[in-house]
């Protein structure tokens, strides 16, 4: 079998994602005639159906989803690889750090202190991004390692080091009952109908279910909590950006939190493993 371009996985990808051909080459700047023909095409040279047409639209055949998941993460790898070799050839090229903004900001300190006094480390470049965005980044390669949180964040292709386990706390608006309290339990927390739960996106983009309002960024949130309209549960250290407008209580039985230093699997940088064994050393990791 004649092997699959990546011209033809960006092109499936998009028309899998749209599930509508004329929306799906908008987005790709083509015609859309070319496109269904390298759809076609790529279905001949796979012996497989990908996309069910009919009248009331498209939709993914099971073989068509099993190549959207493994598609992402070919081109993924391939923009990886072309962002890594060109950063490689940089003379003043330095590593890159991904972690939430605002999310533990004291084991960020640690590390940043520990690599900078160790010779075997080269330079670190920290990128702050919102919740859930560190993944994405290490897969395509905008960032060679970064700080993530077990159980929530999505670790999957990942190797890991662990670094600190906390409990978690309420965040709450300083007007509110809860804020009187000294410590709550997850039922009281979900059981205030006048102060939902944030909604945090899922792995997929999609959000569960709930009255709270759906949320992407910190900013986003730190002002609803502090309007009195949402209330959050976070790990005790991410009361770093807390505004004076908020109360932190501690929630008894959330689950414990481990931040960890996560690098891709498929990594052989020695500049990573530096990284690692640095972080590894230090007390407490």
């Amino acid at each position: 079998m004649d092997l699959v371009e990546t011209r033809e996985l960006r092109y499936f990808v998009a028309v899998a994602e749209e599930l509508h051909f004329g929306r799906a080459a908008e987005r790709l700047e083509i015609a859309q005639p070319p496109l269904s023909r390298a759809i076609r095409q790529l279905e001949r040279r796979l012996g497989v159906d990908l996309l069910r047409r009919d009248r009331r639209g498209t939709e993914l055949t099971e073989a068509g989803e099993v190549l959207l998941r493994e598609a992402r993460t070919a081109l993924d790898a391939v923009a990886a690889a072309v962002r890594r070799t060109r950063r490689a050839a940089r003379p003043d090229r330095s590593l890159v750090l991904a972690t939430k903004a605002g999310a533990s900001h004291a084991v960020l300190q640690r590390l940043l202190d520990a690599w900078a006094a160790d010779p075997r480390v080269p330079a670190v470049e920290v990128l702050l991004c919102e919740v859930g965005e560190q993944a994405e980044l290490l897969r395509d390669g905008r960032a060679d390692v970064a700080l993530m949180h077990r159980p929530v964040d999505d670790l999957a292709g990942c190797d890991t080091e662990d670094l600190h386990t906390e409990p978690q706390v309420a965040i709450v608006p300083g007007t509110h009952p809860l804020a009187e309290r000294e410590r709550v339990t997850m039922a009281d927390v979900r059981a205030v109908p006048d102060l939902p739960m944030a909604r945090w996106p899922r792995l997929d983009g999609t959000y569960p279910e709930g009255p709270g309002p759906e949320i992407r960024t910190q900013s986003a949130l730190a002002q609803l909590v502090a309007l009195g309209r949402a209330l959050l549960v976070i790990p005790a250290s991410s009361r770093a950006w807390q505004w004076p407008e908020h109360v932190a209580v501690p929630v008894d039985d959330a689950p414990l939190i481990t931040t960890v230093l996560a690098w891709p699997a498929t990594s052989t940088s020695p500049e990573v493993a530096a990284v690692v064994r640095a972080a590894a050393d230090l007390p407490g990791a």
